[in-house]
This record gives C-alpha cells, structure tokens and sequence, in this order.
C-alpha cells in the first residue's frame, strides 16, 4: 500500500503530512505525560520496541501471494506494534520504519510519505486500538480467542480504512485516470483478503508473546513475567530469518494497490484492472520531481536491491538484514530520547 508521488498532487500531499505530523506530535506529547506509557531506560521497553520494529520492517518485506487473484500482499504492523508497545510509541515506531523504507529503500514516494504514514500507521495504531482490541480485551472470552478476534477484525478494518484511503487521496488529487468507483471495487476487497492475512499472522505472534512472556502483551494486561530473554531471542531470530532468508521468497506478484493500478498481464482474471500504463501515470510536479530527486540520492539500496545489480538475491538478504537493523537503532534511540527528556522534566 506504499502509495508513489505520482498518485498525489502536492496539496493533498502537504494536507497528509500535516495529519501525519500532528498524529505524531500527540503521540510525543502522550508518552512524555502519560508514567504508564513514557518512553524510558526500561529493560524491556527498548528491546522489545527494537526487536519489534524490526520484525515489522522484515515482515514487510514479504509479499504474500493472494490466491487466484494475481495480487500480493504483505503486513502493515500497526495493530501489531500497538497490542505489545501501546499505541503511542507504537505510531512513532512506525514512522521509523516507514521513513527508513523510503528513504534508503525507495519504498513509497518522499512526498507521499505522509498519506503512507496515516495510510499504513495511523489507522492500525489507533483505529484498530480503540475501536477494536481494547475494547475486545475487557470481554470475559478466553484471552487466546480475544487476541485472534482482535487481530483479525482489527487488521481487517484498518485495511479497509487504508485502502479507502488511497482511493480518497487519489480522487482528491485530480487523477482523472481513476474513476473513483472502478477503484474502490478493486482496491477493497483484494485488501480484506491482506487483512485476513496479516489479522492471522498478527494473532499468531501476539499468542506467542503472550505464553511466553505475558507481560509484554500491553492490550492483555497481565503482570505475569516469562522468559523475556527467550521471547526476544525468538523474535530476533526470526527478524534474521524472514530479513535475509524468507525474503527471498516473496511473491513477484505486484501488491494490492499496484494490482489495481496496472493489472497484473499473467491472470486473465486481472489482465487490466484500471489499465494504465506503469511507465507513464499519474500527475507529475516540481515537489514531486525534488521528492525523487532526494530520494535517488538518499536510497543505497533502492527497490531492496544493489543499484544497478537488481537480479542478485543477496541485495536483498542484505536489505532484509541492514534495514532490520537501522530500524531497531532508531527504535532504540527514540525510546532513549523520550526517557531523557522525561527526566530532563522531572529533574525541572
């Protein structure tokens, strides 16, 4: 769902960013007022938001086929990030790893990057917390069951939301090429299939959290402590795994906002889909030109690949695995910031 410049005209780019920023901007100001949230010199806070993080970006990086649709999909990892961080520090780690995709990857436009923010992040931090898990925790159904029902129904309307986000932001921003209806019948029921998916996949490792180290599972709200140290181990190992292992085997399938762009030519079934060419869509602007300009200056990995070498597989196990990593520093020094400038307030 990481949207390219060419989908957005400035303004509706700027008015995202701005929805983005101030989203983040309340986030800071929730985790420096809030003890129970605050981003601190925790023992288990900062690992658990590096492993995290990384296992997020890592997972991204696997598309996973949609079955006799031609299209692919992958996680977002909002929801995901918020039952285990909360979902304050959960946004601002997603920011992390969608900014660092972006930029050293060239994964979604530089200008797009706020819709992606609030596309990708926001709902699933938020609207998928609020309205969905939290509320589900405080039945009196088996904590396990709570956790697959939250997941799935939360990753799938979030995925809905996003998804009708990018056909919104697009209509908004006069891409005549678009009509407005054809979009949103392709765009929404090929991205419930991906929530499903991801609402699956989000259960299985929140249940894994959860038996082994209850603790951690901040929607579950258990004081039980487990092997913290096994349970990050396991995560980590599987960041390594699925970064530069698993990552190999990504479906070449395009994604599900590609697929109804541009079809994919080897299903009859979606042959054409909106039927524009890939080469040359979309609007073009001077923001949208620097945004590029920047881009290719700053992705040293562009596409998860060597420039100019995209066909080796190790560009992308070293992508997998240097990504993960960057993600998880920056994890760490945002939680590091936040509990210095706690103390810089208290000491005050």
């Amino acid at each position: 769902m990481h949207m390219a410049d060419a989908l957005l005209s400035p303004g509706v780019a700027g008015t995202m960013y701005a929805a983005s920023a101030a989203a983040a901007a309340l986030s800071v100001y929730k985790l420096r007022k809030s003890e129970d949230e605050q981003l601190s010199f925790s023992s288990k806070k900062l690992p658990t938001m590096a492993v995290m993080s990384a296992l997020v970006f890592a997972g991204q990086m696997i598309n996973y086929t949609i079955p006799g649709t031609g299209s692919s999909g992958h996680i977002c990892g909002g929801l995901l990030l918020t039952s285990l961080l909360g979902p304050y520090a959960a946004f601002l780690s997603m920011i992390a790893v969608l900014v660092i995709q972006c930029l050293f990857f060239a994964d979604g436009g530089l200008m797009a990057l706020g819709a992606n923010i609030w596309n990708m992040a926001f709902y699933g931090c938020f609207v998928g917390y609020f309205l969905v898990m939290k509320p589900l925790m405080k039945t009196k159904i088996n904590t396990k069951l709570k956790l697959i029902l939250g997941s799935v129904l939360g990753c799938v309307l979030t995925l809905q939301m996003g998804a009708f986000s990018v056909v919104l932001e697009t209509s908004l921003s006069g891409i005549t090429e678009l009509p407005f209806k054809q979009f949103v019948l392709l765009m929404q029921p090929i991205h419930l299939a991906i929530g499903l998916v991801e609402g699956l996949a989000t259960s299985a490792i929140l249940i894994f959290v959860e038996s082994t180290s209850p603790d951690l599972v901040k929607v579950v709200s258990s004081k039980k402590n487990g092997s913290f140290k096994t349970t990050v181990a396991v995560l980590l190992i599987c960041v390594i795994a699925i970064g530069g292992g698993f990552s190999l085997l990504a479906s070449s399938n395009p994604d599900g906002l590609e697929w109804a762009l541009f079809g994919n030519t080897e299903y009859s079934e979606s042959r054409e889909n909106m039927g524009l060419d890939e080469e040359e869509y979309g609007v073009s602007s001077k923001v949208s030109d620097k945004a590029g300009l920047i881009q290719e200056k700053t992705s040293f990995l562009p596409d998860y690949a060597f420039a100019g070498d995209d066909e080796n597989p190790l560009g992308t196990s070293v992508s997998g695995i240097v990504g993960s990593a960057i993600v998880a520093v920056v994890a760490v020094g945002l939680g590091v910031a936040g509990g210095a400038l706690r103390k810089k307030k208290k000491a005050a």
